[in-house]
């Protein structure tokens, strides 16, 4: 069903796919939030799927729109800076930054009023691109754009890559994407194998993963019910503030090679291991 249509009460969401136009306003008319999930295909080990950044956050996505309402669109799969592999696809920063300043135009040019972009991806140029768009666009367009990772207002902890919270967010959503044998059972070289993070193996459970999402489906959903009970930006700005501040050292190291960084990041990474 594109629409939810249970009790009284109910807020009401959709997915923009499925929604003729007078669907599509009725649920803007009761609650004007857009979610725009956000993935990336890149290398996370062989372990996990590809595609991972992107399942995590649609569900995520589609988890806040069914308690706070509003429409669920398209989840989208191009990051910027994905973790240099062979099979990562990735686009240029200035590329993501003009998809993200159209769809944001666009948006407020149907009436939407809350943008919630959740990223799958946070590798920080990606992350730190987006929050620039977000502040673009409220700035521009006078748009409340919520931009956060998806376990961003959870635990930081959380904000791993193809460890023990990745494979445990994937082990709760599709158990069968999740292949821990492939990391054999001796010593592991974590950059080896793509982990930033825990090592999996005998730490990683589908538990664990579903309390991360509810978590994370609640602190969102938080966020977002009280941008449409107060309606102003100086959260979202705090929260930028505070994102710029965790990224700081990265800004620091590698502010004059935004498209090189993820490479020369991933090597500083394997020189200190």
């Amino acid at each position: 069903m594109a629409t939810n249509e249970s009790t009284p009460g109910t807020p009401t969401w959709g997915r923009y796919t499925e929604l003729t136009p007078a669907k599509l306003a009725a649920i803007r008319s009761q609650t004007s939030v857009a979610y725009v999930p956000w993935g990336a295909l890149q290398w996370h080990g062989p372990h996990l799927p590809l595609g991972l950044d992107g399942l995590v956050a649609e569900t995520i996505a589609e988890r806040v729109a069914r308690q706070v309402g509003g429409v669920l669109l398209p989840t989208t799969w191009w990051p910027t800076t994905p973790i240099p592999h062979a099979e990562s696809l990735g686009v240029r920063i200035e590329t993501l930054q003009a998809l993200w300043s159209d769809l944001f135009a666009g948006l407020q040019a149907a009436q939407w009023q809350i943008i919630v972009a959740i990223s799958g991806h946070y590798a920080p140029s990606h992350e730190l691109a987006l929050i620039a768009a977000a502040e673009q666009a409220m700035q521009q367009h006078n748009l409340l754009v919520l931009a956060v990772p998806t376990m961003a207002l959870v635990d930081e902890e959380m904000l791993d890559h193809a460890g023990l919270w990745e494979s445990s967010l994937l082990m709760a959503l599709r158990p069968d994407l999740v292949q821990l044998d492939e990391l054999g059972h001796g010593p592991l070289n974590l950059p080896d194998a793509a982990i930033i993070g825990r090592d999996p193996r005998g730490t990683a459970s589908a538990s664990i993963g579903a309390s991360a999402i509810n978590l994370a489906v609640d602190r969102i959903s938080v966020a977002v019910t009280n941008l449409i009970s107060e309606g102003s930006a100086r959260p979202l700005h705090a929260l930028y503030e505070s994102r710029r501040e965790r990224h700081q050292a990265f800004i620091e190291r590698y502010a004059n090679q935004p498209e090189a960084a993820a490479t020369a990041w991933w090597t500083d990474l394997h020189e200190k291991k």
